[in-house]
């Protein structure tokens, strides 16, 4: 089975390029792509939570990734050392190459703001539904459903490195890793579920990854890589406690607001000993016990991933790893952390103002670019106006590789979108609506 999972293959043809350095095995080499690939640059002037923050200690994108794989490294680690004491022929630090490098690319696909990017492309193209013509419901579900997750893997499967040709190359294992949602985004209403793993576009190529794998189910539908668990664990942990942890920073909240979560997670008792400590300042000492919490919740998903590890490998869970944690201070601690998130940190009023902001900015560059491309992909004419549009797009316009029909233009067109920074969405926006700054 194992053997099948760790699969080594590859998306797309090697033959343009081989290294003669034997330095490096596979899953190494999965690693370095994504840490080289333009799309992982990309995210250091991404949102993590707090929009355009000018504290430069607040988590971007990038840094949240980094340290995701950081975390996502210790439980693969764990992981591989648990299957080789089950006689089973791996070697641990393979393991931990995957998981890291699943997590490096787990926010690839996030547009600009944050989570509010994500949302202003879905109500967009909810209430311009009109604009998707010549397009079946499942292809129109991937625009009214839009996902950074499917985005992710489409990057890099298809646009980054070798376009339309393979993507980044990664491995059929790292590839598996990535993807949470092992459905399309027709499945949503069905499972009751508002993510997805992959677009129509990239169906086929998943079928292929996971059918090469071992893990289609006798009904047809797709069960997660065992690995993906600890990729999704490594992520919540870190976004429930560094979230937090900016919004300390920031002074949105206040250290007796999430004292009680940290006595679950780090522990009453030392807690307290950190906060006793002289001459630390308080974010060095909030740090510290967040660290703490971190260590404690990575080795509960270990524990957990050898204690689930048959249902995990034979049907997949029905949650997340962390719901399965046998210590219920850090089960529910986590959700708390989760909780807190939502109810006071990102409703927080300077994060809603810039979220109104993201809106009208998204929203200026797609009511500008879907429109022209879907005329473009009907052989219509296009006006002055649509025709510097699309200029805008670069290489990837429809302009410079003609779409083959209007599903693929609109997608090019959130490509870009779901591409750029939180600056530059800003400054075409402001390009779209003929604002220039520093002009005299």
């Amino acid at each position: 089975m194992w053997d099948r999972l760790l699969s080594s293959k590859r998306v797309g043809a090697e033959s343009a390029f081989r290294s003669s350095c034997e330095s490096r095995d596979n899953f190494h080499k999965d690693y370095d792509r994504i840490i080289f690939s333009h799309a992982f640059r990309r995210l250091s002037k991404k949102t993590q939570v707090h929009p355009l923050s000018k504290n430069d200690h607040v988590h971007n994108r990038m840094t949240h990734s980094l340290e995701v794989a950081s975390v996502g490294r210790s439980l693969g680690l764990g992981a591989g050392k648990v299957l080789k004491a089950k006689k089973i022929p791996v070697d641990p630090y393979q393991i931990a190459y995957i998981v890291q490098t699943a997590c490096l690319a787990h926010d690839l696909g996030n547009p600009p703001f944050g989570h509010a990017g994500e949302d202003v492309i879905k109500v967009w193209f909810r209430e311009n539904v009109e604009r998707l013509p010549d397009m079946d419901e499942t292809q129109r579900n991937d625009f009214r459903h839009f996902d950074g997750n499917a985005q992710s893997f489409r990057i890099v499967t298809q646009l980054e490195n070798y376009l339309y040709n393979g993507g980044l190359r990664l491995t059929y294992a790292t590839l598996a890793t990535l993807v949470k949602y092992p459905f399309s985004s027709n499945e949503c209403k069905k499972r009751e579920k508002s993510k997805f793993g992959y677009f129509q576009s990239e169906k086929e190529l998943f079928d292929r990854i996971f059918d090469a794998l071992g893990l289609r189910n006798d009904d047809g539908s797709y069960r997660r890589h065992p690995l993906s668990y600890l990729m999704e664990a490594a992520d919540d942990i870190c976004y429930a406690l560094l979230d937090i942890e900016d919004a300390l920073e920031l002074g949105i909240v206040r250290w007796e607001d999430v004292e009680e979560i940290f006595f679950k997670l780090t522990g009453e008792s030392k807690v307290r000993e950190i906060l006793s400590s002289k001459g630390l300042p308080p974010s060095h000492l909030h740090s510290k016990i967040i660290a703490f919490a971190i260590t404690h919740l990575v080795d509960e998903g270990m524990e957990t991933f050898e204690r689930e590890y048959d249902r995990i490998v034979s049907t997949g869970l029905e949650s997340d790893l962390v719901a399965c944690f046998d210590n219920r201070a850090l089960r529910e601690g986590l959700q708390e952390a989760k909780d807190f998130g939502v109810a006071s940190i990102f409703s927080n009023r300077r994060n809603v103002e810039l979220e109104l902001g993201a809106y009208s900015i998204i929203k200026t560059i797609l009511d500008a670019l879907v429109d022209a491309a879907c005329r473009h992909a009907q052989n219509e004419k296009l006006s002055f106006y649509q025709k510097k549009a699309l200029m805008l797009m670069g290489e990837k316009s429809p302009l410079k590789l003609r779409p083959a029909n209007t599903y693929e233009a609109i997608q090019r067109v959130v490509d870009y979108v779901s591409g750029m920074t939180d600056n530059h969405a800003h400054h075409v926006a402001r390009q779209l609506k003929g604002v220039f700054s520093g002009v005299e």
